[in-house]
């Protein structure tokens, strides 16, 4: 089945264009004007093998960052729709003095509790995480440099996210899916 999410975002404050391939090779195709993001955003296609292009603009680096991290959980979301997969999955990455644990749940039932010491990427990874309905685990072992910090974080996010959206057979639960009806 094709894994595959393409989703347009246009607000007053920024234009996202971007697409999610989860059965990708890690190749990504950025282009943005924050230099940082870039590099974040190609590290995390390239730890978790997903596809991700993307084109984004925005009138300042919070409204970048947020509604990037908006469209990027609303394509993983999309991308996994209804297939059974692993679900969850850890990943705990060193980069130079920096030590970071990630655990994930892609479960539908939103919930972070992260240590980040940049609050832009906090909201980042807070953002994408509420978007594709993702519990959220993000522990600092240990480290100094924020920018390494940030880093270690994205590329356990990529590894461990290359792992919970791993197709299996049947659904990962001991509860029946939901029937919600509408009135």
């Amino acid at each position: 089945m094709n894994r595959v999410a393409t989703i347009d975002r246009e607000t007053k404050e920024t234009k996202i264009e971007l697409r999610l391939d989860l059965d990708g090779s890690g190749d990504a195709d950025i282009n943005c004007d924050d230099q940082f993001l870039t590099h974040m955003l190609e590290s995390l296609a390239k730890y978790s093998d997903f596809d991700l292009t993307l084109c984004a603009k925005g009138d300042n680096e919070h409204h970048l960052l947020e509604d990037v991290a908006i469209v990027l959980g609303m394509a993983l979301k999309e991308a996994i729709g209804d297939q059974p997969i692993q679900r969850i999955a850890s990943s705990m990455v060193p980069m130079d003095d920096a030590l970071v644990v990630v655990a994930m749940d892609l479960i539908d039932r939103p919930y972070v509790d992260i240590e980040c010491p940049d609050p832009l990427y906090h909201h980042f990874l807070r953002s994408v995480a509420m978007n594709s309905g993702m519990t959220l685990h993000v522990k600092v072992v240990r480290g100094f440099d924020d920018h390494h910090i940030v880093e270690a974080t994205v590329k356990a996010l990529g590894r461990a996210l290359n792992k919970a959206v791993a197709q299996r057979e049947r659904m990962l639960s001991t509860k029946a899916k939901p029937k919600v009806r509408k009135k």
